[in-house]
């Protein structure tokens, strides 16, 4: 079992979804987070006052997935944010040790589904 995170643009979200939905990845949690990376940000000027904005509004997705899920979600989250620009985001993927289904008490990769 792996935890797939990716932290993406705003915009491409429904692009995103779209394509997790064509890879039949239909579980996930969408936050929305603030951060910088390669970008660091811009600066901009309101009433003659400069303010530097290096925090931008991002998405995070996190998706559960078994094993034989993880390459089809990757490449479905690459197909649907990838601009080709900076700022495009980054996927993140981590071993998840134990998934447990409240409702059933399922464990394991049949808690993920």
């Amino acid at each position: 079992m792996k935890m797939v995170t990716a932290v993406i643009q705003p915009i491409r979200l429904p692009d995103v979804k779209k394509a997790l939905f064509e890879a039949k990845v239909f579980k996930m949690t969408v936050s929305n987070v603030i951060g910088c990376g390669q970008q660091a940000g811009y600066t901009e000027s309101y009433r003659g006052n400069i303010a530097e904005i290096n925090l931008l509004k991002k998405i995070k997705l996190e998706i559960a997935v078994n094993e034989d899920f993880v390459k089809p979600t990757v490449d479905a989250i690459i197909k649907g944010a990838r601009t080709g620009k900076i700022g495009d985001g980054k996927i993140f993927i981590t071993e998840l040790q134990q998934c447990i289904r409240i409702r059933t008490g399922e464990e394991g990769g049949c808690a993920i589904g």
